[in-house]
């Protein structure tokens, strides 16, 4: 099963792929889709519409993770997340790909056995989960990745 993982930002926005289910995953591609803060809000989302739309169209994912807004320090932040979310989720309907949708916590106790592990905690699950030599950069894309395996695992039953 091919999953794709998305952790969604209005300034970057991290973009994981992965092959497997259960407790068996192969990290296929990793990636961030970017925008220019300079641009305005309604082209800042249009560009991330069409990189996404591409990337949709060339993985051919069969599942979706997609991490939910959970907490914000900055409401400014909080609600360009939430406009790119918008987006990300639209254009997974229109490809009729299911989607997940989890918390940071929820991610972070099912990778890493603990809701409130940190960055390296994460990456280090991710190492063993995808048999890598390095965790994936940016930090973006290595949260897509472990969104991704998230949906593998919950696919079997792994988590609940």
């Amino acid at each position: 099963m091919r999953i794709l993982g998305v952790d969604p930002g209005l300034t970057t926005t991290g973009i994981g792929l992965v092959e497997g289910a259960g407790d068996t995953f192969r990290a296929i591609d990793w990636m961030v889709i970017t925008s220019d803060p300079s641009l305005s809000l309604t082209e800042r989302l249009r560009e991330i519409g069409e990189d996404f739309e591409k990337i949709v169209s060339e993985a051919s994912p069969e599942l979706a993770v997609v991490e939910q807004i959970f907490f914000a320090k900055n409401e400014k932040t909080a609600i360009g997340v939430a406009h790119a979310r918008g987006v990300f989720l639209m254009m997974l309907a229109r490809h009729s790909i299911p989607v997940i949708e989890v918390t940071p916590r929820q991610l972070k106790l099912a990778i890493a056995g603990d809701g409130a592990a940190d960055k390296i905690q994460v990456g280090a699950m991710l190492l063993r989960w995808l048999k890598l030599d390095s965790v994936p950069k940016p930090a973006d894309a290595a949260d897509a990745l472990a969104l991704a395996v998230y949906g593998g695992m919950m696919r079997k039953g792994v988590v609940a």
